[in-house]
């Protein structure tokens, strides 16, 4: 069994006020849990500053490959949002004998 976590570090474009960053980061979640029902999304960070975001995603698989597989689908599906800049994602990758 192999568990990969992956954070991602956003910073989000023209947000004024931390209201206006849930309106930004509750769809980003919430996208991700849609086209990925096995994986655990989060806001995990960086919850009292308005322009930045730490989303953590998780996900669990018999193999590293397609674990490491869906953790890069994820990444680029939040990377690919036109109101945020993706400043760092970090990757690891867990097994049963860790």
């Amino acid at each position: 069994m192999y568990v990969g976590a992956l954070t991602l570090d956003l910073l989000l474009g023209d947000v004024r006020s931390l209201k206006q960053k849930r309106a930004v980061v509750r769809p980003i979640i919430a996208e991700v849990r849609k086209h990925f029902p096995g994986v655990a999304v989060a806001e995990t960070g960086d919850h009292d500053l308005y322009r930045r975001a730490e989303i953590g995603v998780a996900a669990v698989s018999g193999t590293a490959d397609n674990c490491a597989h869906v953790l890069d689908q994820c990444e680029r599906l939040v990377a690919g949002r036109p109101e945020i800049e993706l400043l760092s994602a970090r990757r690891r990758l867990f097994n049963d004998e860790d």
